[in-house]
């Protein structure tokens, strides 16, 4: 793409200070501010969890970006925006909201640590809000960097459902692996995720719906993958090297002294 790349938007799991500092919510921090001080627009997103302290973080819905309503599973479940600064960046966060999916008080885990059964209906809200957004924002993205696992049935969707939208004829999709792949979700996954020009045949992966397969299936619809973390598993690993597409290997030294900031910008611009 070399210097046509101006936008980039971010699909994050995690922002600190949204959330406790991790690798991935300090990438989601740090990176996009790093980005825009290198002349590129950005925008970047993450769920509402119900976690996040609305008041402390100075959270307010945005009422013309709210209020279409994403059906699931036959439901109709309402689409809340809400959007929040980080005055020292000069950088805004836009929050995917809903009352069924986000309004509880941990991340992605039960009182217990069980996985929350609707975990795979989170992601597939998370990603037709974030691309029904950005569509109401008109706001053409280069690039889409998607980070965690729950931004991972988005490259699905660009890919076939949205294909044909003016918005995202240009966007390509980068994909950061970390180590927070989940075990497995429930069977009927791969029915649910099931939308627009997605056949079953798409998703032919998901029919052992593991989080592995459903990292290999967003590799699958990626243009570029980026190894976030050095824990990643060896099966996804050798799964992505092997597609041909272009892959940033780990670099822990990178991240101790920011200079990845720099890595990632290059290699938006080579995609």
């Amino acid at each position: 793409m070399g210097n046509s790349v101006k936008r980039v938007l971010f699909v994050n799991s995690e922002i600190y200070p949204y959330l406790p500092e991790s690798p991935a919510a300090n990438i989601g921090r740090y990176l996009p501010q790093g980005i825009q001080e290198r002349k590129k627009e950005i925008r970047s997103f993450m769920p509402r969890y119900g976690c996040i302290n609305e008041r402390k973080n100075q959270l307010h819905e945005v009422i013309r970006l709210s209020g279409m309503n994403i059906i699931i599973n036959d439901v109709d479940r309402p689409l809340v925006i809400k959007v929040a600064s980080i005055s020292a960046a000069r950088m805004q966060v836009y929050f995917i909201d809903n009352e069924d999916y986000f309004h509880r008080k941990s991340v992605y885990c039960d009182e217990n640590g069980e996985f929350f059964k609707d975990n795979g209906e989170r992601a597939i809200f998370f990603a037709r809000g974030v691309l029904e957004t950005v569509k109401k924002l008109r706001w053409a993205p280069d690039v889409i960097h998607c980070h965690g696992w729950i931004s991972q049935v988005l490259p699905l969707y660009l890919k076939k459902a949205y294909i044909d939208d003016p918005i995202f004829s240009n966007s390509k999709i980068v994909l950061s692996l970390y180590d927070d792949t989940p075990v497995s979700f429930p069977e009927d996954f791969k029915e649910r995720v099931l939308f627009g020009n997605v056949t079953k045949s798409d998703v032919d992966i998901l029919t052992e719906p593991t989080g592995i397969n459903l990292a290999k299936l967003a590799a699958d619809h990626s243009d570029g993958i980026i190894f976030g973390a050095e824990a990643i598993p060896q099966e996804l690993a050798n799964y992505c090297k092997a597609k041909g597409c272009p892959c940033l290997p780990y670099d822990a030294g990178s991240f101790e002294d920011n200079s990845y900031i720099e890595v990632y910008n290059s290699f938006y611009d080579n995609l």
